[in-house]
C-alpha cells in the first residue's frame, strides 16, 4: 500500500490552523454551477442560507468572489475588487453576513494559479498588472506562459499567465490578499482552483499566513483507463492526491476524484470496484480518510460543462455511499436545489442520519458486500448501508430502517 499519511497523529501546528479538519464533522456545500453567474446569485444564496444551515451543512463553497475577465470568476485580474457577474460587493458581505448568522462558514474560492493581465509587457503577452492592486510586472508570470519569471513548479493552464509561486514578493502579496479575504471579507475557509499548478509547499505557506479554518484543494487528474473501461486499481492516482496532501504540510483536504472515478462506474452494475485489494474504500478515502472530501459532481464535472459526469439516474445511491462514509462530503447545488424536492428531502435525511449517529471522517467501515449488483458496509458500528439492485439487509433484530429509496437503504442501531 502507498504512504497513507499520519491521520492519526495531528500536530500542534495543525490543531491551530486546522481544528475544523482535525473534529472531522464536515459536510460540505458546493453552492453553485458553471451557469449561477447568470442568475443574480448572492442574492438567490442569501435567501437559502436558512434551509443549508437546517440541512446540516457547516461551509458553503462559493464561486470566484473577485473580478474576472470571465463571468464564471476563472480568469481573475483585480483581486481586490469584489464586484463579479455573481453580485456586487454589497451583496456579498450582505450573503457572508447571513451565513455567519446561521453558523455556516463561507469557502472561497482561491483562484492564484494564473491571472489576467492589463498591459501588454514583455513579449507583446498581456503579462503586466498596472493600475490595479498587485500592480506586478512580468517577473511575476512564468517564464513557460510568456513572463520573465522562473519555470513553473506545477502544469501549466494554457492561454493565460500562469502565475510564479517562487517570487517572494508575489507569495507576500498573495498572503496579504488571503488575509484580507479572512479577516475583512468574511471568508472562513479556502478552496484552491487548479492545485496541480503551482507545488503544494505554496499552500501550506499561505494556509499558514492566512489561518483558514478549512483548506481543500483541487488536485484533479485523468484516472487510469484501459481504453474506455476504468482500471480496477487506482492506486497510483489515490497515491498522487496523498502526495500532494502530505507536501502542504497535511494542512489541507483534497477533493477525492478517485473515489468519484470509481464510484461513478460502480453504480453502473461494478459494485464490486468499491473494495480495494485490502478491503478498504478504494480512493483517498480509504488511505487517508481525514483529509479526503469526497463528492459526486461540481461545476466542471457536471453542471453545462459535463467533463465528466456522474451518471444522473443513480445520484441517490451515491450520496447514500459518501453520506455514510469516512471521509468529508460534499452535496453539489444541482442535486439538492434543482433535482427536486424528493432528492433534496432524501439527501438531507442521509446527513440527519451521518450527525445523529456522529459519523464521522474517521469513522472506521467494514466492507460486508462488494459484488456486480450489490455494496454494503457498516460504519463505525452504528449505520448499515447498501446499494444497488441487489436484495440484502443486515443480520440481527437490533437493526431497523434510518431511510431508504430507489437502490439503496440505511439502517440504525
Amino acid at each position: 500500500m502507498g504512504y497513507s499519511g499520519n491521520g492519526s497523529q495531528d500536530t500542534n501546528q495543525q490543531e491551530d490552523i486546522c481544528a475544523v479538519v482535525c473534529s472531522g464533522r464536515e459536510i460540505l456545500f458546493q453552492a453553485f454551477n458553471w451557469e449561477s453567474h447568470k442568475h443574480d446569485w448572492w442574492r438567490n444564496l442569501e435567501g437559502k442560507v436558512p434551509d443549508i444551515a437546517k440541512s446540516g451543512f457547516t461551509s458553503a463553497w462559493l464561486p470566484p468572489a473577485t473580478h474576472s475577465f470571465s463571468s464564471e470568476g476563472y480568469l481573475p485580474q483585480n483581486l481586490y475588487s469584489l464586484n463579479s457577474s455573481y453580485g456586487s460587493e454589497h451583496l456579498l458581505k450582505a450573503l457572508l453576513h447571513k451565513m455567519k448568522q446561521h453558523k455556516v462558514r463561507a469557502m472561497a474560492d482561491i483562484v492564484i494559479n494564473h491571472r489576467v493581465g492589463t498591459t501588454k509587457g514583455h513579449g507583446g503577452s498581456y503579462n503586466r498588472y498596472d493600475g490595479i492592486p498587485l500592480s506586478w510586472d512580468e517577473r511575476a508570470v512564468t517564464s513557460c506562459t510568456g513572463g520573465l519569471g522562473n519555470r513553473s513548479t506545477g502544469d501549466n493552464f494554457n492561454g493565460v499567465p500562469n502565475i510564479d509561486h517562487s517570487q517572494d514578493f508575489v507569495r507576500k502579496d498573495i498572503i496579504a490578499w488571503l488575509q484580507w479575504l479572512r479577516k475583512n471579507v468574511g471568508f472562513q475557509d479556502f478552496r484552491f482552483d487548479f492545485a496541480r499548478g503551482y507545488s503544494a509547499k505554496y499552500v501550506k505557506e499561505y494556509i499558514e499566513g492566512a489561518k483558514p479554518l478549512f483548506s481543500v484543494g483541487e488536485c484533479w487528474d485523468s484516472c487510469n483507463y484501459n481504453g474506455r473501461s476504468l482500471d480496477y486499481n487506482q492506486d497510483s492516482h489515490r497515491q498522487c492526491i496523498i502526495n500532494w496532501i502530505d507536501c502542504t504540510g497535511q494542512l489541507s483536504t483534497a477533493f477525492d476524484f478517485t473515489t468519484k472515478g470509481i464510484l461513478q462506474e460502480a453504480v453502473k452494475g461494478q459494485y464490486w470496484r468499491l473494495r480495494d485489494p485490502q478491503g478498504k474504500p478504494p480512493g483517498v478515502m480509504g488511505w487517508w480518510p481525514s483529509r479526503a472530501v469526497t463528492f459526486l459532481e461540481n461545476h466542471d464535472t457536471g453542471s453545462t460543462q459535463a467533463h465528466w459526469p456522474f451518471p444522473s439516474n443513480h445520484i441517490m445511491e451515491g450520496y447514500a455511499y459518501i453520506l455514510t462514509h469516512p471521509g468529508i462530503p460534499t452535496v453539489f447545488y444541482d442535486h439538492f436545489y434543482d433535482s427536486g424536492n424528493s432528492i433534496h428531502d432524501q439527501i438531507v435525511k442521509l446527513i440527519d442520519v451521518r450527525k445523529r449517529y456522529d459519523i464521522h471522517s474517521r469513522s472506521p467501515v467494514r466492507i460486508l458486500e462488494a459484488q456486480p449488483n450489490l455494496y454494503s458496509a457498516i460504519i463505525d458500528e452504528k449505520v448499515c448501508m447498501k446499494i444497488g439492485d441487489g436484495s440484502w439487509s443486515p443480520a440481527g433484530r437490533e437493526w431497523t430502517l434510518a431511510t431508504s429509496g430507489h437502490r439503496y437503504a440505511v439502517w440504525q442501531k
